[in-house]
């Protein structure tokens, strides 16, 4: 019997078998990405809903979900592949702190640009800073009017 399950977990790919996940993501949405298969979501920060909808500087709404999506997109191509190291899960999914090939942070600068926030709940004040400055440089999601994600959810934000 343990013996089976030794064997069902070492093929069961590299969600289970390493620490470390490297190679070319796959974005689902501005806090999530797909890595052979695997889903892993950004530790310590949550970024808008695909579906939500924000106000940018001119009282304007767009799509901020798929903006910090496209954004994402566009960080990650600059520098590949990236690698993620894993913390913990969450549901069907790998949580993790990922960098790209040039060793820049992706959860930080996803934070520091105003495409996510720091979610102290989970990250303990680890992008806090990095938050400070997005909302100081009225960077991203910051330029306007936005609800936390965890509230478009209808989940508990603390």
């Amino acid at each position: 019997m343990l013996k089976g399950l030794v064997i069902t977990l070492a093929l069961a790919g590299p969600a289970f078998a390493a620490e470390d996940i490297t190679g070319r993501a796959s974005v689902i949405d501005g806090d999530t990405i797909d890595i052979q298969g695997v889903r892993i979501r950004f530790d310590g920060i949550d970024a808008p809903e695909s579906r939500q909808r924000c106000l940018n500087s001119a009282g304007e709404a767009y799509r901020c979900g798929k903006t910090s999506a496209e954004a994402l997109d566009a960080f990650l191509a600059q520098s590949r592949p990236v690698s993620c190291k894993r913390t913990g899960r969450d549901r069907n999914r790998i949580v993790a702190i990922c960098t790209r090939a040039d060793g820049t942070d992706v959860n930080r600068w996803l934070v520091r640009n105003g495409h996510a926030i720091d979610w102290p709940k989970y990250s303990k004040g680890r992008y806090a800073a990095e938050q400070r400055e997005a909302e100081a440089a009225r960077a991203g999601i910051w330029a306007g009017i936005f609800e936390w994600p965890c509230v478009v959810r209808g989940a508990r934000c603390d």
